[in-house]
């Protein structure tokens, strides 16, 4: 395990933070503490933190265009002014559900967004993977526990996503253009009896996946080819999710979990924090919308 070294880039902890983005028109990164109902924003690197409450579990966040996001949340897809913070309902997803959540979720290089549902419970199979693009919503998966690690190559010409309790990590090969699958999934990486669990996943621009390793405080780097390239430890067991940061996303940003841990053994659960090197980043594209 390498320590390549860490800043806390923000001292609010979350219980479950997850789904990091970061926007290049504004230059703010946006987080989520899914159980503690709350959207972090931040201008990056060294601007306040401003905590929005939400009126639901919500996870992951896209960008329409410079007034308007897209927020994840437990009933489906609300649209999100930037500037006042109103929320209005674009698309139900399992709004019926009072049983189940968004999760890890990430938009595909076409503007497609592939969106991750689960049990609040964790109960077993009771998510589902779904694909939005352009107003149509579809089911590609469904019997998944905790779907992470949605992400996808530079082209889009590949998705990679797990069921995290399975301990496979998977890649499918998917239409660049539309973001639909093609053929069936096979697995990239097979993590099972090692330490910790595959939580969330980026791409950066040479086809490296970085993933977020749940239980085991740790990111770590796959090549294309599924080698295991570096291994960089988190002061924070419970790692969640990483994203690109900065104007040329030379930086990547992490979030972590303080759910069930002892704060006075690992005080810094639950924080966001920014790793000390240099990346080869890449911005997720907008949401096709319509």
């Amino acid at each position: 395990m390498e320590d390549g070294g860490y800043t806390v880039l923000c001292d609010i902890g979350c219980t479950l933070g997850e789904g990091p983005s970061y926007d290049p028109a504004s230059g703010k990164l946006f987080w989520f503490d899914i159980e503690g109902c709350r959207l972090l924003e931040r201008a990056f690197p060294d601007g306040r933190t401003v905590v929005h409450a939400l009126p639901f579990m919500a996870s992951a966040i896209g960008f329409v265009d410079e007034r308007r996001q897209l927020i994840v949340a437990e009933d489906g897809l609300h649209l999100r002014d930037a500037e006042s913070g109103t929320l209005t309902l674009h698309t139900p997803l399992e709004a019926g559900d009072k049983t189940t959540r968004s999760n890890d979720s990430r938009v595909h290089p076409g503007g497609a967004f592939w969106i991750g549902t689960m049990s609040k419970r964790e109960e077993k199979a009771a998510g589902a993977i779904y694909w939005f693009f352009k107003g149509e919503l579809r089911k590609l998966y469904g019997d998944i526990t905790v779907p992470n690690s949605i992400c996808f190559s530079p082209d889009g010409t590949i998705a990679y996503f797990t069921d995290t309790p399975t301990g496979l990590l998977m890649k499918v090969s998917c239409d660049p253009v539309s973001g639909l699958p093609l053929g069936e999934p096979e697995v990239f990486v097979d993590w099972r009896g090692r330490e910790g669990y595959v939580d969330g996943s980026v791409v950066d621009a040479d086809g490296v996946l970085w993933n977020a390793r749940w239980a085991g405080g740790a990111v770590d780097a796959w090549s294309p080819r599924g080698e295991r390239l570096k291994s960089i430890a988190l002061p924070a067991s419970q790692s969640t999710c990483p994203a690109f940061a900065g104007p040329k996303a030379e930086r990547m940003i992490v979030t972590s979990a303080a759910r069930g841990r002892d704060l006075a053994r690992e005080p810094l659960a639950g924080r966001t924090f920014l790793l000390d090197l240099p990346m080869r980043g890449r911005f997720d594209p907008r949401v096709a919308l319509s």
